[in-house]
């Protein structure tokens, strides 16, 4: 075959690029008719934010505690009416600390303030510095360590309040001003919201495209595409190509779920927003094509999907646990995680605004993972029957 020959039956630009376009048609139309693939890109995403906004709260606010005033006299009332007025109590007023021992034994409440007999005494004795008892339920450590924070600071209110009544200088020695940054209002659910949007994308990006691409192993229609002229990185495009743009659609019901009925602040920009996204959704992508083709089975495709991509953002991305207080083994294994640099990147653009040297930073190394993934699943589809 002389040069000339061989140029004539070579693809032109134009045969490679409609190819293409039929490969994206093709797998577009899949999705649209797939209603698997609609249920995880749509409703899944409200799901599972739902869950994450309304279910899920770190917020200590109305917890149950049983306040036993074993001590007569207006000052111990005042104590307990103020415990009774916080917004972080529900508070059940006693005379004794019995009253409380089985609903905490029970869960019915979660901790017991006893004000002791001495504390009139106490509290009328010049200098005197009355004092009181927190008993909780140790069983829920972050519970235990809110009410015992909490009850310190009422009493610490109080004394001020009740030494300004008589005309001393409540103020400790040292004056502390709080000022809480970003989130003034200390509401969970404007770290969780933004948090389950990187779980949400991680669905999409790794679940969805590993379960498309094993089905079409399953059904023989890759093997039907391997024995086309398409080749191995076209076939790989036309895949991730369609579910890149269905992640991002994710992405915009999944803010417009959280901004308007979340009511989460948003003070970034929506396009510093969709970069952090499209930029994670690469490794992501890449995830799921690697899983599909070393698997070629939807049921274990699912189940790699979900501990090599859903677990791993859920538990150590930093979205629900401080990855600072996880042992040092499993905080080196947290740098290969995408998940991890996309978590902080969610939270700053919704909550603190653009801030660029943290974003291009997590970028960068979310599109080397994304890329070293990407080629990975290139390597892994042959253009052979397997």
């Amino acid at each position: 075959m002389t040069a000339a020959t061989h140029a004539s039956t070579a693809p032109s630009r134009a045969d490679r690029l409609r190819r293409f376009g039929a490969l994206l048609r093709k797998e577009s139309r899949q999705i649209l008719r797939d209603p698997s693939s609609l249920l995880i890109a749509v409703v899944l995403p409200v799901l599972l934010l739902f869950l994450f906004g309304y279910a899920l709260s770190l917020d200590a606010d109305h917890t149950r505690v049983g306040v036993a005033v074993e001590s007569p006299g207006p000052e111990a009332r005042d104590l307990a009416a103020s415990f009774q007025a916080s917004r972080y109590f529900d508070a059940r007023i006693g005379t004794d600390r019995r009253e409380f021992a089985e609903d905490l034994v029970t869960n019915r409440v979660k901790g017991i303030i006893v004000i002791p007999a001495t504390f009139a005494a106490e509290a009328a004795r010049p200098g005197g510095t009355p004092q009181i008892q927190i008993l909780v339920d140790g069983t829920d450590p972050n519970t235990a360590n809110f009410v015992m924070a909490y009850a310190q600071g009422a009493l610490s209110s109080w004394r001020a309040q009740r030494a300004a009544g008589l005309g001393a200088d409540g103020r400790p020695a040292i004056d502390v001003e709080q000022r809480v940054w970003f989130n003034q209002e200390l509401v969970s659910r404007n770290t969780l919201v933004p948090g389950a949007i990187a779980i949400v994308m991680t669905m999409i990006g790794t679940l969805l495209t590993a379960l498309v691409v094993a089905r079409e192993w399953e059904r023989g229609t890759m093997e039907a595409m391997m024995a086309t002229p398409v080749t191995a990185v076209e076939l790989l495009a036309g895949k991730v190509l369609p579910y890149f743009l269905l992640g991002l659609a994710s992405l915009t019901l999944c803010f417009f779920v959280a901004v308007v009925l979340f009511g989460v602040p948003f003070r970034g920009s929506v396009g510093a927003l969709y970069l952090v996204s499209a930029a994670f959704l690469c490794p992501a992508l890449g995830l799921g094509l690697i899983i599909s083709s070393a698997t070629k089975n939807q049921f274990l495709a699912s189940q790699l999907a979900l501990v090599a991509g859903f677990l791993p953002a859920f538990l150590l991305s930093g979205f629900l646990f401080e990855i600072s207080s996880m042992p040092q083994p499993i905080q080196w294994i947290t740098y290969i995680l995408p998940a991890r640099y996309y978590v902080p990147a969610l939270q700053t653009v919704f909550l603190a605004g653009d801030i660029w040297p943290l974003y291009l930073r997590n970028m960068a190394v979310l599109l080397l993972e994304g890329a070293i993934l990407l080629v990975l699943a290139a390597r892994l589809t042959r253009k052979r029957l397997a």
